[in-house]
């Protein structure tokens, strides 16, 4: 760019004489000189340099419409033809445009969701006939401990009831099991993250020694720093024996 200027500029000084004037001096054989470049007696003598005048402009009729060749013919008639062609053309031009963006961010944002093997490890089936009645078994999932208890009767009728009024973070057992007698919570503790112990603590779920929280048996906040109850993940139970957890 900065060649281009440059080669431009010394150009300068000579547009700059094809703008002025000549002294108004006859010459001997004017007459001969005007008939050859094609200028006027009256031209050379007020002293007027016309220069470039000998440039051909290209001719572009072959690109335009009939319609508007004519500089003498009103081209209100073709407009709303015209018009409507312009619309047309732009309205395709944004389809095909909407199209082709919607393709490019398809194609970004598959490319950034998981892989099959990851999807493959987000669910994790459990058979719960290995899990003795009173008793809670650890699974990893997803890089996390996974609670799941078999609860007995006593233990049911005793979550269920308990009086939400006492509960820091209320929330009633039968919102937090869709089968009475299994609890599935991760085992994260809601203060700092640490690993609760099973079958331990004042209410005889879970406790975490790093900083002295309880839970119950629903998995429910009684005592001690945690703020909130421990998290119920999304599972279903395609049968009576066997839940899929993810």
């Amino acid at each position: 760019m900065l060649a281009l200027v440059g080669r431009c500029g010394t150009l300068s000084p000579s547009l700059r004489a094809t703008k002025g004037t000549t002294k108004n001096v006859v010459l001997p054989g004017i007459k001969e000189l005007t008939s050859v470049v094609g200028k006027t007696k009256d031209s050379l003598a007020r002293g007027l340099r016309l220069a470039h005048t000998d440039i051909k402009l290209p001719d572009f009729s072959d690109y335009r419409r009939p319609e508007v060749i004519d500089a003498n013919k009103s081209s209100k008639d073709s407009s709303d033809g015209r018009r409507a062609f312009s619309y047309l053309l732009t309205g395709a031009t944004t389809v095909v445009g909407v199209y082709a963006a919607k393709t490019v961010v398809t194609q970004f944002v598959s490319s950034m969701s998981a892989s099959a093997d990851v999807l493959a490890l987000s669910k994790i089936e459990i058979k719960l006939g290995d899990i003795p009645e009173g008793k809670n078994m650890t699974f990893k999932w997803r890089g996390k401990p996974l609670f799941v208890r078999h609860r007995t009767e006593k233990e049911i009728a005793a979550e269920e009831a308990v009086n939400l009024g006492e509960l820091r973070d209320p929330q009633h057992d039968k919102d937090r099991v869709l089968n009475p007698r299994w609890v599935i919570v991760l085992g994260v503790c809601t203060h700092l993250g640490c690993v609760p112990i099973a079958n331990a603590g004042d209410y005889g779920g879970y406790y975490c020694p790093c900083h002295g929280s309880h839970y119950d048996a629903s998995g429910r906040i009684r005592k001690g720093p945690a703020p909130l109850n421990l998290e119920v993940p999304f599972y279903e139970f395609p049968d009576d024996d066997t839940v899929i957890v993810g």
